[in-house]
């Protein structure tokens, strides 16, 4: 048996006087596609924003490949943490100044210090992946929701990392644009990344997930793989949640 990619031990966090993650415990396998779920305030979006060190955590341990990220110090060590595990977020972040095509090569050029010939290419090769070719020299404002996401999604690909984390990207977009970024994380997955997704898709989240995990109150209350889950969900609280969304 080969080790998790990414381990996640009796992890604690608490905002001022408010416990958000009450003790989280779990392993991702590489090629892993995970789905968090729950409603508002339940600890969802804090778990990845862990996992990438962008919190720091009170107590227990989180693992990524080699990094002890708990242990993490220094933004260097941290910038070295992210390009393993790249992040995208509900809003788009882009930069409204820049093309879609410089936005993508931002990051490996300036922060990877990588060839602009190289990183371009390949950040071309990324937007025709998000099906974005003929966008490239669009500025963020020509481009709608979905697109514009889908830069997001290509700009985190640039990076190269082993792990995606997706946090409710879909959240902000109409219904017609939503199935254009769901098709794209549904490829990732399929090419074998590794995927942690804090999702409300739930027709998606039951496709594609290899695990569910259900948040509520800052713990982790029900896990299974998805057709046991949404056909027979063991706790009250999962039953209930389920029953106002599906």
């Amino acid at each position: 048996m080969t080790e998790p990619l990414v381990s996640l031990q009796n992890v604690h966090k608490s905002f001022g006087k408010l416990e958000v993650l009450k003790g989280i415990s779990f392993d991702v396998n590489q090629g892993d596609v995970i789905c968090i779920i729950g409603s508002s305030g339940s600890g969802k979006s804090t778990i990845l924003r862990c996992i990438n060190g962008l919190i720091d955590i009170d107590s227990g341990s989180i693992r990524v490949g080699d990094f002890l990220v708990h242990q993490l110090k220094s933004d260097k060590d941290k910038i070295r943490l992210r390009r393993m595990v790249s992040m995208v977020f509900q809003q788009y972040n882009l930069f409204p100044h820049r093309t879609a095509l410089d936005n993508v090569m931002m990051a490996p050029i300036h922060v990877l210090k990588q060839d602009k010939k190289e990183v371009e290419a390949y950040a071309y090769q990324l937007l025709k992946k998000v099906r974005l070719q003929g966008k490239e020299k669009n500025y963020p404002a020509e481009l709608s929701g979905g697109q514009q996401q889908r830069v997001a999604i290509a700009r985190s690909l640039a990076m190269k990392p082993q792990v995606m984390l997706f946090d409710e990207v879909t959240a902000a977009l109409d219904p017609e644009t939503v199935k254009e970024v769901l098709l794209t994380i549904r490829e990732l997955s399929e090419e074998g990344m590794t995927c942690l997704l804090v999702t409300h898709e739930m027709g998606f989240a039951r496709e594609v997930a290899d695990q569910i995990y259900f948040m509520d109150g800052g713990v982790i209350l029900e896990s299974g793989q998805p057709e046991e889950f949404f056909t027979n969900p063991r706790h009250e609280r999962t039953k209930e949640f389920l029953s106002q969304i599906l």
